[in-house]
């Protein structure tokens, strides 16, 4: 699982939010070995997301 669109384009950090709660969502909370895969990488493709926003607004 690659943290950006079809397109190429990298998501922004409300799009990697509501597909990180989608996927907890559809798994009622309980990721299989592959959910925890696409977890991960979700959730770190969101903190550089933050953390991009961050230093833009610095």
């Amino acid at each position: 699982m690659i943290a950006t669109s079809p397109d190429g384009v990298p998501w922004s950090a409300d799009e990697l939010n509501e597909r990180i709660r989608g996927l907890m969502l559809c798994s009622g909370g309980r990721l299989s070995d592959e959910q925890r895969a696409e977890y991960q990488v979700l959730v770190v493709a969101w903190s550089a997301a933050i953390r991009e926003q961050v230093v833009k607004v610095a």
